[in-house]
């Protein structure tokens, strides 16, 4: 009779650690997650500044466990919440094993790309260039922000992608699966994501939201899945409540004979039907909440920190 493998072989078998994707707004980090994983575990929408928290996503290549953490972007900040995102940003970037700089290629080597790589060189961690939405590109600019990005800032190595078409995208798996640290898996082979189901519904509501509202609405709003509730037929009852701040945006959200709300709820049953696989039978409340940007159990509830200046 043979005996299995030790618990400290297959230790020293697997591979697991924390990949930080960090980079401006809109540089298609979230949609880069997404393809990496293979599935959608982060929201993704044209507006700047959609993704808030840490949002893990998880990818098993061969022996290796990938945890993906995807940060809110890089930018000035304005608001306390503004100002929370870029610390939750950063911190990400510091606590991980592997950091991904992303950049999108069409901007160039603008300011924000600058500014990013400055802070960048703090990070003691492996640092990755990765140049998304490189379809739209000519190859000779590809090259030259190439360069010019590994002259500001030594990168272990640089990567070319297209998160959207998924061009470049295994390359770049197969290099994370190669590169983070010997060790255990942190999650079962599969699961893909470790938020709660309860917060990822309230985060594809707040999608719909981002994708229905203008201007700077959707920055002033939070969303919270107050009940969940399994029924016995397999489906399940999800009650969530959209705070605003102001009686005014709350009539926007609502629209006119309540239309806007009703497609918003319809936008996200649907995605949330096909998200759990069984029938979802969505219900959302808009309410007034003066100043929940300033409340700190607002920010625990979004995983954030709470800045007291």
């Amino acid at each position: 009779m043979t005996e299995g493998p030790s618990a400290a072989s297959v230790e020293e078998a697997t591979r697991c650690g924390f990949v930080a994707l960090i980079g401006a707004p809109n540089v298609g980090k979230s949609t880069l997650v997404n393809a990496l994983v293979g599935a959608k575990v982060t929201i993704v929408t044209p507006k700047v500044q959609t993704t808030r928290t840490l949002v893990r996503g998880i990818v098993m290549e061969g022996h290796s466990q990938i945890i993906l953490v995807d940060t809110p972007g890089i930018f000035a900040p304005r608001r306390r919440l503004d100002r929370a995102m870029v610390t939750t940003a950063w911190g990400g970037a510091h606590d991980a094993d592997l950091v991904c700089a992303i950049v999108d290629a069409k901007h160039g080597f603008d300011d924000e790309t600058a500014a990013l790589l400055a802070k960048l060189a703090d990070v003691r961690q492996p640092k990755l260039l990765v140049l998304n939405k490189v379809d739209i590109v000519e190859k000779p600019a590809l090259l030259a922000l190439a360069a010019r990005a590994n002259e500001t800032l030594a990168f272990d190595a640089t990567f070319m992608v297209s998160a959207l078409s998924g061009s470049g995208v295994a390359d770049l798996r197969r290099h994370l699966a190669q590169t983070v640290p010997p060790g255990p898996w942190l999650y079962p082979e599969d699961q893909i994501a470790d938020a709660p189901s309860r917060s990822l519904a309230a985060e594809i509501t707040r999608e719909k939201l981002f994708l229905r509202l203008h201007q700077e609405l959707p920055y002033q709003l939070t969303v919270e899945t107050e009940v969940w509730k399994e029924l016995r037929d397999g489906s399940v009852r999800i009650e969530q409540t959209i705070y605003v701040a102001r009686e005014s945006q709350r009539k926007i959200v609502l629209g006119q004979g309540g239309r806007q709300i009703k497609a918003i709820g319809a936008d996200a049953r649907r995605e949330l039907t096909t998200l759990f696989e069984r029938p979802v039978h969505l219900f959302l409340f808009v309410k007034v909440r003066e100043g929940w940007a300033d409340d700190p159990e607002r920010y625990r509830e979004m995983g954030l920190e709470f800045p007291r200046e």
